[in-house]
Parts: structure tokens; C-alpha cells; sequence
């Protein structure tokens, strides 16, 4: 039975990018062999000889699917990653992490109605040094050169900033 961990082997450990200050928060191995590591500051996945390391500012979401235990991950640039975990028990232990560490990293955010039905989110969110950055997703399609959809992105813009007190 797949184990969740909290600490890594040295031979997995030492492939992780950690940044001064971070630590792994949990670890399991996922159906596909490869390992899934959530850390203060990052989201990684070992495959192979593959490391990927995507900050959890890079992650706009993310929804477990019950029955099959897939985590999909929807990022920030617009693409989706499915992540399927062993048995129900480290899925769901995971996910906790993972809705955690997401939600840590928004520290305010609002729904922009665009034209044709779309919408789009802006959020000022956290780096992993803990700065405050802007960050605006969703309605990938959307023409930020017609003025409504820029004005409609512009003053939502204007409001996260002043509602957690960043310059204008």
C-alpha cells in the first residue's frame, strides 16, 4: 500500500530544487511511478530523469476527481496536467496539501465579466520569496488590444492592488 511521506530518501531528495527556507511538506509515489513532492514553495514531480519544479503561483487550480483519483492541475499559461494517485486515503491526504499551498499563495482576487460571455480572474498573489505580484488568467482568447476587455482587466487590476495596498 502507497505510503504518504513526509521526509525523502537522499537519492530523490537531492534532485529537488530546494530554495533556502523550503522543506518538503509530503510525498507519494504516484501509479505512474513517478514521485509527487509538495514543499512550502513549490510543487515538484520526479519522472524518470525529469524534475519538474513549478511554484505554487504557477498553479490557477486544481480538482481531485473521486472515483478515479486523478488530481488535475490547471496552470496559470492555460494547459492541464493529470495526476493519478494509488489508493483514496493519499489522495486525499494530498490534495489537503495541495489546496493549502494554492490558497496561500492568493492573497486577493476578483471575477472580471468580459465581452462574449468570457471571464477572467485577477489576483494578486505571492512569489516564493513572498512578494506580491498581479496575475491575470483565464478567457486565454480574450484580445487585451480591444479596449473594453482592456479597460474590464485595467480596473479590476486597480482594485486588487488597493485592496491589499500595492501601488497603482
Amino acid at each position: 500500500m502507497p505510503v504518504l511521506r513526509r521526509r525523502l530518501p537522499s537519492s530523490q531528495r537531492s534532485r529537488l530544487d530546494l530554495r533556502p527556507g523550503d522543506q518538503v511538506l509530503v510525498a507519494i509515489t504516484l501509479t505512474d511511478g513517478a514521485e509527487l513532492v509538495a514543499t512550502r514553495r513549490a510543487l515538484h514531480v520526479l519522472a524518470g530523469d525529469e524534475v519538474a519544479r513549478s511554484p505554487w503561483s504557477d498553479v490557477e487550480r486544481g480538482s481531485l476527481d473521486p472515483e478515479s483519483r486523478v488530481l488535475s492541475v490547471a496552470w496559470v499559461w492555460g494547459t492541464t496536467s493529470r495526476l493519478t494517485f494509488p489508493d483514496d486515503r493519499s489522495a486525499y491526504a494530498f490534495t489537503q496539501t495541495f489546496k493549502e499551498r494554492v490558497q496561500q499563495s492568493v492573497v486577493h482576487a476578483r471575477s472580471v465579466p468580459l465581452p462574449g460571455g468570457r471571464t477572467a480572474s485577477v489576483a494578486v498573489r505571492r512569489d516564493e520569496e513572498g512578494e506580491l505580484f498581479v496575475q491575470v488568467t483565464g478567457a486565454t482568447d480574450a484580445d487585451l488590444q480591444d479596449a473594453s476587455v482592456a479597460r474590464a482587466v485595467d480596473a479590476a487590476e486597480r482594485e486588487v492592488r488597493e485592496a491589499v495596498g500595492l501601488p497603482g
